[in-house]
């Protein structure tokens, strides 16, 4: 009778760190996303200051082409005819 109570209080102890645990990393995962968001427009703004400052204009990237495709799906109904 003893062992199925020890068993279902360990599981306990088990979950509730888990648990714990979960929710410290989910918190640090929230701040460091925060961070993250708040450097890169840091970034942003920085490099503006540093083209208005040095005189160049912000060139947009070109467009990079789309690969061309030389094995094109061929459906069979079209070979048949």
């Amino acid at each position: 009778m003893i062992l199925p109570w020890a068993l279902a209080a360990a599981a306990l102890t088990v979950a509730l760190t888990s648990w714990v645990l979960a929710r410290r990393t989910a918190r640090r995962l929230a701040q460091l996303s925060q961070m993250y968001w708040e450097l890169k427009y840091q970034h942003g703004e920085l490099r503006a200051q540093v083209q208005q400052l040095t005189g160049e204009t912000a060139q947009p990237a070109p467009m990079p082409q789309p690969p061309v495709q030389v094995d094109a799906f061929i459906p069979l109904a079209s070979l048949k005819r």
